[in-house]
């Protein structure tokens, strides 16, 4: 199995130089590889106000993706292929951050009643509409409040998987 490092290399090759305005991130699970590029923002008149801003690098954004579609699916079929996960893709302008067709991948998991009642709870105030969504809800809360603790945690496990490929072939 290749490393983030490695994917970002492979799709760094296959990428137009003229895309992004810098490397794009490339984010990476055992379902999906995420790549997101930022865009040079749109010039303005001194006139401008933040939703004239705002509305431009949006427009920025949807155009970027409409001529890049055949271009992008034909590299997304070649790291299918290579890669053995599902290709997505975002941009981002400005302060405006859009990624198109991304996974929804299931994620089982059996919860005793206490975890099933914290997300019943989720659905009884509205904050969700269904277990699922109240699961999805909790993992999203913890990335967001756990960010240096989760980057720390993924750090090590990249460590891990370098130690582990410079010892011995099995």
């Amino acid at each position: 199995m290749r490393t983030q490092k490695e994917i970002a290399a492979w799709l760094a090759g296959r990428l137009p130089d003229d895309w992004f305005a810098e490397a794009p991130t490339v984010e990476v699970d055992r379902d999906e590889i995420l790549v997101v590029g930022a865009l040079p923002q749109p010039s303005l008149s001194e006139a401008s106000d933040e939703a004239d801003r705002a509305a431009a690098d949006l427009s920025r954004i949807e155009a970027w993706r409409e001529e890049t579609r055949r271009a992008r699916m034909e590299i997304a079929r070649q790291a299918e292929r290579a890669l053995r996960r599902t290709v997505s893709w975002g941009a981002t302008c400005g302060d405006q951050r859009v990624l198109f067709t991304t996974v929804s991948a299931p994620a089982m998991t059996r919860l005793r009643l206490p975890e099933r009642q914290v997300l019943d709870t989720l659905i009884a105030a509205g904050v969700a509409r269904s277990r699922s969504d109240a699961l999805a809800w909790c993992v999203r809360l913890v990335a967001e409040k756990q960010d240096d603790w989760l980057a720390d945690l993924r750090e090590a496990i990249e460590k891990v998987h370098e130690v582990r490929g410079k010892g011995p072939n099995l």
